[in-house]
């Protein structure tokens, strides 16, 4: 493995869980407007815009609205999933990540954020893990989608290294594909059905350490 300067991680899925307030406030939408959205149909929503889950949904119902009431719906669903997130403690940071955190500072290896999300300084605040970021890049300093590597790129500029220098901890496959794009070693979390393309995919952090990563 070449030298690492820096780490790279993805928010939802790999540092918490905020899937499931996803779930709940888009159900919450469904329901409001006489239709059910089950788990099954909230996995097509996995790593999708705002604008365009809404418009699944919709497709799901067999609802047609106007633009103006799609993006009072947009908003609405928004200010409920922030009103979940707001009550968010820090024993939903997923198992193992703080440790790791923690051995990566001992390390004087740098750490940053690159998550789509616009609401990822709330949730970091609210999980008290904002000390340990050297950089976040998130939904309101991106103009681009992954798999764009643009969210990576600004992080490792932000942190002033090379991108063959970081590493991207990701678990989404557009994720992975993003960290490639932008010329950075990837880890996937979750299951190697979906992230192949990483260089080592593991299903989570708990015992996980840097000796893993020899690449």
């Amino acid at each position: 493995m070449g030298k690492i300067s820096a780490c790279i991680f993805d928010l939802d899925g790999v540092v918490v869980d905020t899937a499931k307030y996803h779930y709940i406030a888009w159900k919450s939408l469904a329901n409001e407007l006489g239709f059910d959205f089950t788990e099954e149909d909230n996995e097509r929503l996995k790593g999708v815009s705002r604008m365009r889950s809404l418009d699944i949904l919709l497709e799901i119902g067999g609802v047609e609205l106007d633009d103006k009431t799609k993006l009072e719906l947009a908003d609405k669903k928004n200010k409920n999933y922030v009103e979940y997130i707001l009550k968010m403690t820090p024993d939903e940071i997923l198992p193992g990540v703080k440790d790791f955190f923690n051995e990566l500072k001992e390390q004087g290896i740098k750490i940053a954020l690159g998550s789509a999300s616009k609401n990822a300084m709330t949730i970091l605040n609210q999980l008290e893990l904002t000390d340990y970021f050297d950089a976040v890049v998130d939904g309101t300093h991106v103009s681009n989608a992954k798999p764009d590597p643009e969210v990576f790129l600004k992080g490792a500029e932000l942190l002033g290294v090379s991108p063959s220098e970081c590493i991207v901890f990701e678990d989404a496959e557009a994720g992975v594909e993003a960290a490639i794009n932008g010329n950075m070693k990837c880890v996937g979390i979750g299951s190697p059905d979906v992230l192949g393309k990483a260089n080592i995919v593991v299903p989570g952090f708990v015992g996980f350490s840097m000796a893993q990563l020899n690449f």
